[in-house]
């Protein structure tokens, strides 16, 4: 596959508004059989990497996340990577600048120690490690449960009302925050948000309907939403950077909702560090992001530093890997 359609653009887009919409659904919008849509979908399984994840929504408030950049030898970054990209409380792990750095995304228990610290720790010295910086996540302007604006231009208005899925829990009383009871859940929809209730029934311990107003809750609470996984590429993004800025604080917030509005931004958020805002890019080329630099960025005021880390390639995005891994793709998801 080397180009997508109105009909996979229109799947995508209804994939991120709701990850588990049936596809009769999907085809009654697009006006096209389920057939066509389930067929179209596993062909963007096996050819775009379409994946969809049910998350649990951190940038509630539930946990940490640590933004960590690695800067190794070149022989080493490869293998560290792939070793983050094995872990469970890591995601977003990329390869930048020439492949001398590392960035991951870590996921910290409140009460846990630094994320940094817990690294070295967990990094053996041979791993040619020259610098590491670890940047807690403040804020999120972009990212999470919203999205890329390339990712959801395939259907109008009408059509995203119609696969908005309901927010009423099927047990309005069931107000309860995740817990680890949850857990054996959100594994299963961390691999595979469109699990069915049969394969969640089974690994919860739970009957089909248990399992469907548990989820259904957690999602009507928001601590759960669903991410979806797609080449970039085929999206026209082949060019992704990180962008790290430090921004007079005074002007903070302005910059980072301007920057949110941004067509080519998928994720804009604060952090701590010498550098407090930091987005992702996702450009059709170098010349685009030159342009974007210079023409968007170029006249906003506030930002005394910019810094630019290309992106080379994305070891893990945000569910866990799905297993034996094939070469890694150049990809994203929606969300952080």
């Amino acid at each position: 596959m080397t180009t997508l359609d109105a009909v996979d653009r229109g799947i995508i887009h209804a994939l991120h508004i709701d990850g588990r919409a049936p596809f009769s659904r999907i085809g009654e919008v697009l006006e096209v059989s389920t057939q066509t849509v389930a067929r179209r979908y596993r062909r963007l399984r096996a050819e775009a990497g379409l994946r969809v994840v049910g998350l649990l929504n951190r940038h509630g408030g539930e946990g940490t996340a640590w933004m960590v950049r690695l800067t190794c030898v070149p022989s080493a970054t490869q293998a560290l990577a792939h070793s983050l990209a094995r872990r469970p409380d890591t995601s977003w792990v990329k390869l930048t600048s020439g492949g001398t750095e590392i960035f991951a995304i870590v996921h910290m228990p409140d009460d846990a120690e630094p994320a940094h610290a817990m690294l070295l720790r967990d990094v053996p010295r041979r791993a040619g490690i020259t610098g590491v910086s670890a940047h807690a996540l403040l804020h999120t302007y972009l990212g999470g449960p919203t999205a890329w604006r390339g990712i959801t231009r395939a259907l109008d208005e009408r059509q995203r009302e119609r696969l908005r899925p309901s927010l009423e829990a099927s047990d309005a009383s069931d107000d309860r925050p995740p817990s680890p009871a949850d857990q054996a859940l959100l594994d299963v929809l961390g691999r595979d948000g469109r699990a069915g209730l049969a394969d969640l029934a089974e690994a919860t311990g739970w009957s089909r309907a248990t399992a469907a107003r548990r989820l259904a809750a957690l999602r009507a609470r928001g601590s759960v939403f669903f991410d979806v996984e797609v080449e970039s590429r085929l999206l026209g993004a082949r060019t992704q950077a990180l962008l790290w800025m430090s921004v007079v604080p005074a002007r903070l917030d302005g910059v980072a909702a301007a920057l949110a509005g941004h067509e080519e931004m998928a994720v804009v958020a604060t952090t701590t560090g010498p550098t407090n805002l930091v987005a992702q890019a996702l450009c059709s080329g170098y010349a685009d992001l030159h342009r974007y630099l210079t023409r968007r960025l170029g006249p906003l005021e506030g930002i005394r530093s910019l810094e630019t880390a290309p992106v080379l390639r994305t070891l893990k995005r945000s569910g866990p890997l799905p297993g034996p891994a094939g070469s890694p793709r150049q990809s994203f998801s929606t969300g952080a």
